[in-house]
């Protein structure tokens, strides 16, 4: 099932591509400058290109004077001038707004997209046993003798039925508008050459009366052996979610565990599984983590700066730099988290994603500034186990 650990990597990846597309922005903006005191080419007038070529590089200048300092001096400057840094000011708060919140929305729908693969595949089954129904109703106009297993008794298996009768399953389905649509052709190929020829599928069908473990037994390794590890599944589920290699094993964890509940005698019909085992929370963790990160960004920015003096700060690595002040934002807001889980996840974050001796830096970073901030007050944790800094 989905960790709170693949939420901070989402949560970092958003942070980064947003951290990029601020970059981009920030280009723009000087390019926009740089329009603004370009030679109109169709004036009748003579252009003073030297007097223009100045005036753009002065209001560039400014305009990153203003990027970093968050003004520009006005004084001895020209309206002309003032004028242009201030739309580009403009311009690239309403860019950096707009990937503010597109970055954030991504976010969030790479998470929501898991699920719908979590259902999509489970979906496979229903699509299983139409396939089969087809082909029994092609049987029965055929007038020769069907030759082959008699693949219509999977549409007894009580798993997979259950599975599919189920009112939570029927209902996410419609909700969330899941279908197959032209890529039922893969299943297709998938059923007609491994399902039909799989010794364990055909040993299924061989039994006379299959109990209900030997229904689920079969079901799991359905989805064990065939649908997971299928070549070219496997590369239709990665055009489906650029992201598969990362969500493959939580879409893996949620099926197996679906499968195997909806295998066990109970008298009340089960419901389909959460993202997590409390989503909700998760969900406001994740939000929270990447707004407040980015809310607080300078903050960060300051304090990674003053811990690492002996270090030129620009020439940390920017997606360190994430993980730091996604660390940070942690131990500040969430009071619950103790701060030696803060810092492991991040050190396994950093050895995951980022360069050979991150490990390393972010360790030595986070330990000396969480000892720092502690005894300063400012990192304050309750909760069970937990004691509150006062």
């Amino acid at each position: 099932m989905l960790n709170r650990r693949t939420l901070r990597i989402k949560a970092m990846q958003a942070i980064y591509a947003y951290k990029q597309a601020e970059g981009s922005d920030y280009q723009l903006a000087l390019d926009q400058i740089a329009e603004d005191f370009a030679p109109d080419l169709n004036s009748m007038e003579v252009q003073d290109r030297k007097l223009l070529e100045g005036r753009k590089q002065i209001a560039q200048l400014l305009f990153k004077e203003w990027h970093e300092t968050g003004q520009f001096e006005t004084e001895e400057t020209g309206k002309e001038i003032i004028d242009a840094v201030n739309r580009a000011v403009v311009t690239y708060k309403n860019l950096t707004k707009k990937d503010y919140k597109q970055y954030s929305s991504q976010m969030m729908s790479a998470v929501e997209r898991i699920y719908d693969h979590y259902l999509g595949t489970l979906q496979i089954l229903e699509l299983i046993n139409e396939l089969v129904k087809d082909e029994e109703e092609k049987k029965e106009k055929r007038f020769t003798a069907a030759t082959g297993p008699d693949v219509k008794r999977f549409l007894n298996n009580r798993v997979a039925q259950r599975i599919l009768t189920n009112k939570s399953y029927q209902q996410h389905i419609i909700r969330r508008n899941i279908s197959w649509g032209s890529d039922i052709s893969e299943i297709r190929l998938v059923y007609k050459n491994i399902l039909k020829q799989d010794e364990v599928f055909l040993n299924y069908l061989a039994l006379p009366e299959p109990t209900l473990e030997e229904d689920l037994e079969v079901v799991k390794h359905i989805f064990k052996n065939i649908i997971f590890k299928e070549k070219n599944l496997q590369s239709l589920f990665e055009e489906q979610d650029l992201n598969w290699v990362e969500n493959k094993s939580i879409v893996k964890s949620l099926v197996n565990k679906t499968v195997k509940m909806f295998g066990e005698e109970t008298e009340e019909e089960p419901v389909l599984l959460d993202l997590s085992a409390n989503w909700e929370d998760d969900k406001a963790f994740f939000e929270e983590l990447y707004h407040q990160t980015l809310q607080d960004d300078e903050k960060y920015e300051a304090m990674i700066a003053a811990s690492v003096k002996n270090w030129d700060v620009e020439r940390v690595a920017l997606l360190d730099k994430i993980i730091l002040k996604l660390a940070l934002c942690e131990m500040h807001i969430f009071r619950s988290i103790p701060v030696k889980v803060t810092i492991n996840e991040y050190i396994e974050i950093s050895k995951l994603y980022s360069t050979p001796k991150s490990k390393q830096f972010v360790n030595g970073v986070l330990d000396k500034m969480a000892q720092e901030l502690t005894t300063k007050g400012e990192i304050r944790k309750s909760g069970r186990g937990l004691i509150d800094n006062k």
